[in-house]
């Protein structure tokens, strides 16, 4: 469990006499600029604009219904939908929210571009949210976290090495899992563990900062991290180079889908597995166990760290106090991919 600060109360909302002070303009002027129900002069138009971006001030659903007590929807900001990490922390949400008797909105945010970001937090506060989730899996997920008001209750829920900043969240501790893995593969009598990272927020992933780590901890030069995409395809491709190396005999995949690619290429370019290389993935997605060899992997609980994200947010939308965040290690699975060094 991890731990915030002492929590304070969320920040006042701007409301339409800020802006209208702000401006140097009526309260109505302000209305009229909003709603474009009657002409304003343009030098007014401009300084009411100037003054809505400079406090962030959002006619909002959102906040309507946090000042009338409706409180029976919540909004879950994500970078992607169909992904297995991502819709299964949907899953949880969505069923953690059915049971407290709430619904669930989804918008996606398409790029870390301020226009997406600002589109798809628009389209939300649009609504009336009690509060929102964010998927911080990726760019456009941190992103709407920076660019999220601090008006209305918010949590994210993602990989707890990779989290920034002072939002609460349910939190997976990737780097820990990443560590385990590299470990055990070490343990088997390897000399090394070569990496194939798939896409992050930042520079790396709390899973290659786990595998750096034990390397780093158990006096092995570190090798060059690859990197693939989220697709098996990629993860056959950076397979046929290390086909062709001698030298590998245990991999790290960030993910199954990558794990399962990086097999398939071994075994097509005369390399057995686990025999020759020995091979890990992340997530544990179900058919991974269905594979031959049956994959050993780091298995992510989403449908809990959906829920957890829920919980929190069902907790900061009671008090209007930001919630501890909380995190869980995900746990390695042994199947057949992995076996010791020949």
């Amino acid at each position: 469990m991890t731990t915030n600060p002492a929590p304070t109360p969320r920040q006042k909302a701007p409301v339409l006499s800020d802006v209208a002070k702000a401006a140097g303009v009526s309260v109505p002027t302000v209305s009229r600029v909003l709603t474009s129900s009657k002409f304003v002069a343009p030098e007014l138009r401009e300084r009411v604009m100037q003054a809505v971006s400079e406090l962030g001030y959002r006619p909002n659903g959102a906040a309507r219904a946090t000042r009338s007590g409706k409180r029976s929807m919540v909004a879950v900001l994500t970078g992607a939908t169909s992904n297995y990490g991502y819709a299964k922390t949907i899953e949880g949400i969505e069923k953690a929210a059915r049971q407290s008797g709430m619904s669930v909105i989804i918008a996606v945010v398409e790029s870390d571009e301020d226009e997406a970001v600002n589109a798809a937090i628009d389209l939300v506060l649009s609504q009336p949210v009690a509060g929102v989730i964010i998927l911080e899996f990726d760019r456009p997920g941190l992103a709407a976290v920076k660019a999220f008001p601090a008006s209305i209750p918010l949590v994210v829920a993602g990989g707890g090495s990779r989290r920034t900043g002072k939002v609460p969240g349910a939190l997976l501790d990737e780097r820990a899992a990443g560590k385990d893995a590299t470990n055990y593969l070490l343990s088997l009598g390897h000399k090394t563990v070569h990496h194939v990272a798939v896409p992050t927020m930042g520079k790396h992933s709390g899973r290659t900062e786990g595998w750096r780590a034990a390397l780093t901890a158990a006096g092995i030069d570190v090798p060059a991290v690859r990197h693939a995409t989220w697709e098996p395809s990629s993860g056959y491709r950076t397979g046929q180079e290390l086909a062709a190396r001698d030298d590998v005999t245990a991999v790290f995949c960030g993910n199954d889908d990558v794990a399962i690619g990086v097999i398939r290429a071994l075994l097509d370019y005369g390399k057995r597995v686990p025999e020759d290389v020995s091979v890990v993935g992340f997530d544990d997605q179900p058919h991974v166990a269905m594979w031959r060899p049956a994959l050993t992997t780091v298995r992510q609980d989403f449908q809990d760290l959906g829920a957890r994200a829920f919980g929190l947010l069902a907790a900061s939308v009671e008090t209007g106090l930001p919630p501890e965040s909380s995190t869980v290690k995900p746990q390695l699975v042994l199947r057949e991919s992995a076996a010791a060094a020949s």
